[in-house]
């Protein structure tokens, strides 16, 4: 690894920081709605950079506002780039104010990128002697590096030296600008040359050489071996003027004239009367107490860092959590004398964390390799049990180990925290260990904190919450067809990984946890939902469901007739043959060809064939848009499930197991993978042939239990209308009820026609749907649906009153909330975009029925699981949750009574001002019950 030179000078790129920030940091705001998330995270980032390198000299480069000379030459350079996002835009001035009052130089020149002034500095620094190290992670970068430049990525702490850029990109420094110009560059807009990847530009430029030398003699280039050498040739001269000119955007400057010189980048005192009213206004707390003290870096400003090049960071959590992660006190367990003592040691904690290494991510076929433990912040243990590298240590018995700690793993009373505990609790269970005493789970108490903030992997995590960079596991076992899996992993590598997740799991926990204390109705969700519905999922996981993968291949066969009957007519109406699967060529057949209208354009400007756009076309009665909107349904059903689904079937249970998300959705709906239960079609013929491949096993019948129209329930409960209260009340028809009210009709006069109107009304008002969007679902006039919204409102006041009422709250407290207290996030609900901001409107008024819908199955699952384990009988399993649908198995002679029982357990579930209601139907598969 390339070593950094003692006191380098740093070059920030500044722009960089900004974007990764506020992507990577939660959308933060201050009291008054500023937002305040990117700022935080590119200061965070800065007084990492100064904690562990202590420089004397360093700037900080932004992009200046406007256009560069690589405008002038390439239009379309970066014009694919969405506007910056205006919460960004907001944060700019604020955020130069905080860099230059924290001492920093700080630079934005005109007319060029901050890439040029970086490298104009860089080369000027080197050419004195003096070596630089540019915080960055831009590849273009790259091309800057020598023996005494180096960059470094702080987002993953990645050094690269000569060497290093030569591994990463296959090709030295010098040739960095080579390769960008003939592959180019998708991130600024590069074109490159036509037809010329990652792999072809490595191949030329370790062939033959640079662009020039390439170029020089082109015949050269059919000699070598790669696929497609020999035409390559001419594509190259062809396409020479793009090379050229790609060349010269992916150039860094480095001769931009400027007004310092490098010797005048000496870090400054802190104005820290500025950094006070900034952290104030900006509500930056802990740094806040700092600047007071004199160091906006802490105490004198100086840390226990570790020394330039140490793969660890000292690291701060946004509230101001210390929290150093050291490996000095990991130990790997390899003989029966220091297990038992960490078995003593586990016995006393109050909490202790728990992981497990394994060689597979499912949970009903990987082996158990290793078991991890944290008592302590900073004190955590590795136990080998299944490594078979060749270099490893001898291992105590997995058997062995496993029978001294199965009582403790059992124990209620001692209490584990995990990050996504159900996975290990599936683990265990393939060795007869039942986890218990799970209190806490990080990936969900981040999740029931913002499910909005970001990605809750513990990696991810640990970055946002430690400010730590966790070893990845690539960078212990590689990637990519050569990837190791852990029991290959040596325990030199393994023990400090494996120990490290149980270290930062319980640092987690103890930065998210007093956050979750401090909000009650997000307490009561994390305890009375989330954590108990963990061994629930588990349990439904290893249960699974049984397959007829007759029935799907049967119906495969079926599909794929279909499927090369659309792909004729869709030649034939084309009037030549074409790939139905090519966005370039159907862009071509639809738009070129037979002139259809551009409704929406890609990012790189040429029209779309997305699905919503051929919805409208196929609406506008054009016939190819309906067949390749049908062609593509029945290819993804194909793909997805009547060719996969046998393909999931377990040999040892002869069953499917999903996998079931807590931690996915905005809303706290539960999700599912392999397979993905959530996306079978429900209202066509295809979809419901799908679920009849779902079957119940001899003497046993598939029982669905779903929710009657539960968030129009949830609607008349949180806006109190009368009108929906009475209907439910009197048991009425919802969508016939509404028809009346808005048609001004009796009840028995509405028609079939305008009671699908009501449902769509009813049904469209709370996913927001404007006048315009009803128009186009009924195929009316724009102002005859506005119309019926009208007289809908009329008719249930209590309704616009709540969405009135909604719309306020969210745009006062940033978020809105369950009946139980979930709160959804909306970081666009002071977008200065209307479209932005509508949409979180949309979403704010939504979000409180779909996430209290998504509540009450879960506390209904909760509470039927907790009844079947009291049955102790196994004639009664639930297998699914779909939406708002439990899907049971159950023995025939049992089929009554766990009907009723069941019904009762879902419909009081929760108490609501109208009574919730529960359709059961039963059937030999999911179709005949649902």
């Amino acid at each position: 690894m390339a070593q950094i030179a003692e006191n380098p000078l740093i070059l920030v790129d500044g722009s960089s920081y900004l974007y990764r920030a506020y992507h990577a940091f939660p959308p933060l705001t201050n009291k008054a709605g500023e937002p305040t998330g990117a700022m935080y995270g590119v200061m965070n980032m800065l007084r990492s950079l100064m904690l562990q390198y202590h420089p004397s000299h360093i700037a900080v480069v932004f992009d200046a506002k406007g256009k560069t000379f690589r405008d002038e030459l390439f239009a379309e350079y970066k014009s694919h780039r969405p506007p910056m996002p205006d919460d960004l835009r907001m944060q700019i001035e604020p955020l130069h104010k905080m860099v230059e009052a924290a001492g920093f130089p700080m630079l934005v020149i005109s007319g060029v990128e901050a890439d040029d002034v970086i490298g104009t500095l860089a080369k000027s620094a080197a050419a004195a002697g003096r070596h630089v190290l540019i915080s960055t992670g831009d590849k273009d970068m790259a091309q800057l590096v020598t023996p005494d430049i180096t960059l470094i990525n702080t987002m993953n702490n990645t050094i690269l030296g000569p060497d290093e850029v030569c591994e990463k990109y296959g090709v030295p420094p010098s040739l960095i600008i080579d390769f960008l110009a003939l592959m180019g560059d998708s991130s600024d807009n590069i074109p490159g040359v036509p037809g010329v990847g990652e792999k072809t530009a490595q191949a030329l430029l370790q062939g033959i050489g640079s662009i020039e030398q390439i170029y020089a003699d082109l015949s050269k280039v059919a000699e070598l071996s790669f696929r497609g050498a020999k035409t390559m040739g001419a594509k190259l001269e062809q396409n020479r003027e793009m090379a050229e000119l790609s060349y010269k955007l992916a150039t860094i400057k480095t001769d931009v004239e400027l007004n310092v010189a490098c010797d005048d980048l000496a870090l400054r005192k802190a104005d820290t009367e500025v950094l006070v009213d900034l952290f104030t206004r900006y509500e930056f707390k802990r740094w806040l107490a700092d600047a007071e003290g004199g160091s906006w870096l802490g105490g004198n400003g100086k840390s226990a860092a570790p020394a330039a090049g140490s793969a660890k960071a000292p690291a701060v959590e946004p509230n101001g959590v210390e929290a150093v992660l050291s490996q000095d006190d990991y130990q790997t367990i390899l003989d029966e004398k220091a297990l038992d003592s960490l078995i003593a040691e586990l016995k006393s904690a109050p909490l202790f964390a728990f992981d497990t290494e394994t060689d597979s991510l499912d949970t009903l076929t990987a082996n158990l390799v290793g078991l991890s433990f944290a008592t302590a912040p900073g004190k955590a243990a590795y136990i080998p049990v299944g490594h078979d590298y060749l270099d490893a240590p001898d291992q105590l018995s997995r058997d062995e180990v496993l029978a001294k700690l199965k009582p403790l793993l059992e124990d209620d009373a001692l209490l584990k925290v995990g990050q996504n505990l159900k996975y290990d609790k599936g683990i265990m269970a393939n060795y007869g260990i039942t986890l218990r005493g799970i209190a806490f789970d990080t990936m969900l108490e981040s999740y029931v904190l913002d499910s909005v903030a970001g990605r809750h992997d513990m990696d991810s995590l640990a970055e946002r919450h430690l400010n730590h960079k966790t070893i990845s596991f690539e960078d212990i076992a590689g990637k990519g067809k050569g990837q190791l899996t852990f029991n290959q992993i040596a325990l030199e590598q393994a023990g400090p990984y494996a120990s490290e997740d149980a270290d930062v799991t319980l640092q987690l926990h103890q930065a998210l946890w007093p956050k979750l204390e401090a909000e009650p109705g997000l307490k009561k969700v994390f305890t009375e939902i989330e954590m108990p519905l963990v061994p629930v999922l588990s349990r439904m996981e290893r249960i699974g469901v049984l397959i007829d993968s007759t029935i799907l291949g049967k119906h495969s066969q079926e599909l794929a007739v279909r499927l090369d009957e659309l792909e004729k007519q869709a030649h034939e109406v084309a009037g030549e043959p074409f790939n139905l699967s090519s966005p370039k060529q159907l862009q071509a057949i639809l738009f070129e060809k037979q002139k259809l209208p551009v409704l929406k354009k890609t990012p790189g400007g040429a029209p779309s064939t997305n699905e919503e756009v051929l919805v409208e076309l196929a609406e506008q009665d054009y016939e190819l848009p309906k067949v390749i909107l049908e062609y593509r349904g029945l290819a993804k059903l194909k793909t997805t499930y009547t060719d996969k689904l046998p393909q999931m079937i377990n040999p040892a249970t002869g069953r499917v197991h999903t996998s079931y998300h807590q931690a996915v959705t905005a809303t706290g709906r539960l999700s599912s993978s392999d397979p993905n239960l959530q996306n079978i079609p429900v209202r066509n013929d295809e979809g419901r042939r799908i679920r009849q491949a779902f079957i119940a096993p001899q003497g046993f019948r598939i029982v669905a239990a779903d929710y009657s129209q539960i968030e129009l329930r949830i609607m008349a409960h949180l806006s109190g209308d009368k009108g929906l209260l009475d209907a439910f009340a009197a048991g009425k028809d919802i969508h016939r009820a509404t028809a009346a009210e808005v048609f001004g009709l009796p009840l028995e006069s509405v028609t079939g026609e305008q009671r699908r109107s009501a449902k769509a009304i009813n049904f469209g008002l709370i996913y927001g749907m404007s006048a315009f969007g009803l128009a186009r679902q009924l195929g009316i006039a724009r102002g005859e649906a506005q119309r019926y919204m009208d007289l809908y409102f009329e008719r249930y006041p209590g309704v616009l009153a709540y969405m009135e009422r909604t719309r306020q709250q969210a745009t006062e407290q940033g978020y809105v909330s369950t009946l139980d207290g979930r709160r959804l996030y909306l970081p666009e609900i002071h977008s200065r975009n209307a479209m932005r901001r509508k949409g979180a409107e949309r979403a704010a008024i939504n979000a409180p029925m779909q996430g209290t819908a998504a509540d009450i199955i879960k506390r209904a699952m909760i509470a039927v699981d907790a009844w079947l384990l009291d049955q102790q009988h196994d004639d009664i399993r639930m297998i699914m949750q779909v939406h708002d649908e439990l899907v049971f198995e159950i023995h025939e002679s049992r089929v009554d009574e766990a009907i009723e029982k069941i019904r009762v357990l879902m419909e009081q579930s929760m108490s609501l001002a109208v009574p919730l209601k529960v359709d059961v139907g039963v059937g030999e598969n999911w179709d005949q019950a649902h």
